[in-house]
């Protein structure tokens, strides 16, 4: 692939989409990251030094709005958009039984709703020049686990999985590849410093092992690297999705 590429990443604020960010950016590339919190961002830039190449803009990208400011800003600063990483999403996981109206409607809006916005923007903005879209899934709604209960992350992450093939489809004649990373367990803030829950993860995954935020971005690069990969979805879980341990 020739440099710089122009990268849009969606929940760039931290975890897996900063690490993505990351890796982009350390190659030369332009990214333009956004999340909902213009602070968290504003960090994101310092963790990365500053870096020129990186620009960033806060919003809800539930709101078809805020896509479409997204692109815009990227096609008016580059002319282009070649890479679109929409990692941002929600994991609720809970009893069925449990499920408040409240999740239902957030994570509809973010795990469902942004993607048909992306999905459209990417249509538009990259149908005359091709491109790339990956789109971050989750390893647990390709192999559903008894130990975590998550109707509303399975349905909806397995419905992008679905999506994901079906857009590739739809998209293959403009040169358009559109594939999946699908994570397992991936250490992040959120887990913080407690072993006993660290070592619970590590249970969750026949290698016992819980994945790094970088081994999502080198599954995800492999795919914005590659020519002949479209409607593909990669797991990066150690095992868990091979079946019952």
């Amino acid at each position: 692939m020739s440099h710089p590429k122009t990268v849009i990443v969606t929940g760039a604020s931290g975890g897996i989409g900063f690490e993505i960010a990351k890796a982009y950016i350390a190659r030369g590339d332009y990214v333009i990251g956004t999340a909902l919190n213009l602070e968290k961002l504003v960090n994101v830039h310092q963790a990365l030094g500053n870096a020129e190449n990186f620009h960033y803009l806060a919003g809800d990208i539930s709101q078809q709005k805020t896509i479409e400011e997204i692109f815009q800003f990227a096609q008016a600063k580059f002319s282009k958009v070649d890479i679109v990483i929409h990692n941002a999403g929600i994991f609720i996981g809970k009893p069925a039984a449990e499920y408040s109206e409240t999740d239902i409607n957030k994570i509809i809006d973010i795990n469902l709703r942004s993607f048909i916005y992306i999905s459209q923007a990417v249509a538009k903005n990259m149908a005359s020049a091709g491109g790339k879209l990956v789109v971050i899934t989750a390893a647990l709604a390709m192999q559903p686990n008894a130990k975590q209960p998550a109707l509303l992350p399975i349905l909806t992450k397995s419905g992008l999985n679905g999506a994901v093939k079906g857009l590739a489809l739809e998209l293959a004649p403009f040169n358009i590849q559109v594939n999946a990373v699908a994570p397992g367990l991936i250490e992040t803030p959120m887990h913080g410093a407690n072993e006993d829950v660290r070592n619970a993860l590590k249970g969750m995954s026949p290698m016992h092992q819980v994945g790094q935020p970088a081994d999502i971005a080198n599954a995800v690069m492999y795919l914005t690297d590659s020519s002949f990969v479209t409607g593909t979805i990669m797991p990066v879980d150690g095992g868990s999705t091979s079946g019952v341990w």
